[in-house]
């Protein structure tokens, strides 16, 4: 049994498929990694799960129950967007009248729970229109984890975040999949933020899943290659392209080979051409030039 199961999901909005045919599979546990461009299709699949939107076609089953069920969407915890929460109120207040709103017994003990998850409990008389951005996603994921939900469905909360808001962040969402038996949904564009805590990913493009893998997966199809740097990089650039196949220059000004070819082989192909190296390291791509590659293939 699966957190989350979709087969061929489709949702139209004027006669344009926001949703089309998509199939997903979340694991039990797994920090989903939800990932598209713009338009893709993830915010429109994210509330069809939720129960926002009602689809054309298609089948969604969460914990192997469909999502309309009551009992499985009262497992459910949503951010999508921002927390609807009251300006002039403090945050304690503003997570009270979100569990008095769903009839959560112990409230007091569960809001209490809910700031110790997110790092908040210094914060909680703060009015929450005082409080920065990475606080106020926090606390809509404070809010999303009142009543102790299994399946968290988060829409861009990392976007807009400072580095110190984002290693939070991060600690947070790893917390509370190990600690507290919770399956994470996130989408975002900050794919090496992302690539940090997911354990799964799903890549989506004009409403269909391109490709879903593990970590696991991606890290062994991610390409490696040699990176050099010289002085002169125009002709250090000229001199690899004409031995190898595969070479390109990326933004820190390094020169790329993606041949399989050993450092030792290509400082001594330099020196022997009068370019001396003046730095060279061996890498794998990331997660973000994996996701260009994927997207340039399918056009």
């Amino acid at each position: 049994m699966n957190a989350i199961e979709i087969r061929n999901l489709s949702k139209s909005f004027r006669g344009l498929y926001a949703v089309n045919h998509l199939n997903m599979t979340v694991p039990i546990g797994a920090i989903y990694g939800f990932i598209g461009e713009n338009g893709s299709g993830k915010s429109t699949t994210e509330k069809i799960i939720c129960g926002l939107i009602h689809p054309d076609g298609g089948s969604v089953k969460l914990f192997g129950r469909e999502h309309t069920d009551p009992d499985v969407c009262a497992k459910a915890g949503v951010l999508i967007e921002a927390p609807g929460c009251f300006p002039n109120l403090s945050v304690w207040n503003n997570l009270m009248l979100q569990a008095a709103n769903l009839s959560i017994r112990n409230t007091e003990k569960e809001v209490v729970k809910v700031l110790k998850m997110v790092r908040m409990e210094g914060a909680a008389s703060n009015k929450y229109k005082n409080c920065s951005l990475g606080m106020k996603q926090r606390i809509g994921i404070a809010m999303a984890l009142l009543g102790n939900p299994t399946l968290l469905i988060l829409d861009e909360p990392i976007n807009g975040l400072d580095a110190d808001g984002m290693r939070i962040m991060r600690e947070v969402l790893v917390d509370i999949t190990r600690n507290y038996n919770c399956t994470v949904v996130i989408s975002s564009h900050i794919l090496g933020e992302l690539e940090k805590i997911a354990t799964h990913y799903g890549i989506v493009r004009s409403g269909k899943m391109m490709k879903e893998m593990t970590a696991t997966e991606l890290k062994a199809s991610c390409r490696t290659y040699v990176a050099v740097r010289a002085k002169d990089r125009n002709r250090t650039k000229a001199v690899l392209a004409c031995k190898f196949s595969r070479t390109e220059e990326d933004e820190a000004g390094y020169i790329r080979v993606y041949d399989r070819i050993t450092p030792e082989e290509i400082v001594t192909h330099l020196y022997e051409n009068g370019i001396l190296v003046s730095e060279i390291i061996t890498d794998r791509i990331g997660l973000e030039e994996y996701y260009i590659d994927l997207i340039k293939e399918g056009r």
